[in-house]
C-alpha cells in the first residue's frame, strides 16, 4: 500500500484568489472558509479570493489566510477519498498539519494562528531582526558561521545547500557576507517582519502559550511529524511543540529524510504555491511529488492517487 505524506507549506506561499476555483468546486472546502471566518472574526472568503497578494504580506493576515486555504484543500482531497497516513508542516504549516490530522478542530487551528500571527507581529516591533537564506554552502559551514557571530540561528534547514538563518540585522548581514566569503552561491535577504525562529520572538512564545493551552488536543487520524524534532510525536507533546516551534529551527530536511526512511513514498503538497514540492525533490528526487495549489492540480492528484 502507498504510504502518503501531506505536507503544509509556512509563511511566503501566497498567491492572489488562492482557494477560490477549489471552494467554489467543492462545499467542503468552502464550509472551511466560513467556519475559519466565524473563528478568526476575519473575512477569509473576501482576503484570500480577492484581495491582491500585496495585502496577504501582513503576518497577522498571511497566517490565517494560509492556514484556511491548506485546510480547505485538505477537505477538498479527502472528500475525493484521499488522505495521509502522515503529515507535515513547514513552520506555521504545523498548525495545519494538525488541522489536517484532526488532532485539533479546523476552527481551533485557524484561530490560533490569527493569535501567532499577531504574537509574532508584537515580538517583532519589539526586537526587530532579519532573516536570509544561504544558498550552496554545507549546513555544517552555516552552522559555524552561527557559532562565530553572535546573535544569529540557523533558522530553516529547508534542503541541502539551502539554510535561513535569523536574528540582529547587522548579525544577519555579517553572516551573508562571511557566507558569501566562505564560498555561498549566494545570501538572499528574505522579506520578513522579524528574526522569526529565533530567540529573538521568544515573547511571542509566551504571548501564544496561553491560546495553546485552552484548545482541545487529541491523538489524530494521522501520524504527525514534526519539523521540531524531526520524529513522528505523540498527542501529549504537540503542546509543547507548538510552543517551542516558534523559537526553535525548521527543520524539514530531516524530517523529510525521516518520512522517506520510514517509508513514505508519496508527498502531496497542500497549500498554495509549490515550495515544498521543490524542496523536496533537492532532498530525494525518488519520491513521487504533488501539489495542490487549485482545482487543475487537485483534479490532476484525484487521478494519479484517488
Amino acid at each position: 500500500m502507498t504510504k502518503i505524506a501531506f505536507m503544509f507549506p509556512g509563511q511566503g506561499s501566497m498567491e492572489a484568489g488562492m482557494g477560490k476555483d477549489v471552494a467554489a468546486a467543492v462545499p467542503e472546502a468552502m464550509a472551511v472558509y466560513d467556519a475559519g471566518s466565524e473563528a478568526s472574526g476575519m473575512d477569509l472568503k473576501e482576503l484570500c479570493f480577492e484581495r491582491p497578494v500585496a495585502d496577504l504580506v501582513d503576518t497577522e493576515l498571511q497566517q490565517p489566510a494560509l492556514v484556511a486555504t491548506s485546510l480547505a484543500f485538505d477537505a477538498a482531497l479527502r472528500a475525493r477519498g484521499i488522505s495521509p497516513s502522515v503529515v507535515v508542516g513547514h513552520s506555521v504549516g504545523e498548525f495545519s498539519a494538525l488541522g489536517s490530522a484532526q488532532s485539533m478542530s479546523v476552527r481551533d487551528a485557524i484561530a490560533l494562528v490569527r493569535e501567532r500571527g499577531a504574537a509574532m507581529a508584537e515580538a517583532a516591533k519589539a526586537h526587530p531582526g532579519s532573516m536570509a537564506a544561504i544558498l550552496g554552502l554545507a549546513d555544517e559551514a552555516v552552522e559555524a558561521l552561527c557559532q562565530k557571530i553572535t546573535n544569529v540561528w540557523p533558522a530553516n534547514y529547508n534542503c541541502p545547500g539551502q539554510l535561513v538563518i535569523s536574528g540582529e540585522t547587522p548579525s544577519v548581514e555579517e553572516a551573508c557576507d562571511e557566507a558569501t566569503r566562505e564560498g555561498a552561491r549566494r545570501a538572499i535577504k528574505l522579506r520578513v517582519s522579524g528574526a522569526f525562529h529565533s530567540p529573538l520572538v521568544a515573547k511571542a512564545a509566551d504571548r501564544l502559550r496561553p491560546a495553546v493551552e485552552r484548545v482541545h488536543i487529541s491523538e489524530g487520524v494521522a501520524e504527525f511529524m514534526s519539523t521540531v524534532t524531526a520524529k513522528v510525536e505523540d498527542a501529549q507533546r504537540y503542546r509543547e511543540l507548538l510552543i517551542d516551534q516558534l523559537t526553535a529551527p525548521v527543520r524539514f530536511t530531516q524530517a523529510a529524510r525521516e518520512l522517506i526512511a520510514g517509508g513514505v513514498t508519496t508527498f502531496v503538497e497542500v497549500g498554495p504555491g509549490n515550495v515544498l514540492g521543490g524542496l523536496l525533490k533537492r532532498i530525494d528526487r525518488s519520491v513521487r511529488t504533488f501539489s495542490v495549489n487549485d482545482l487543475k492540480s487537485l483534479d490532476e492528484v484525484t487521478n494519479a492517487l484517488g
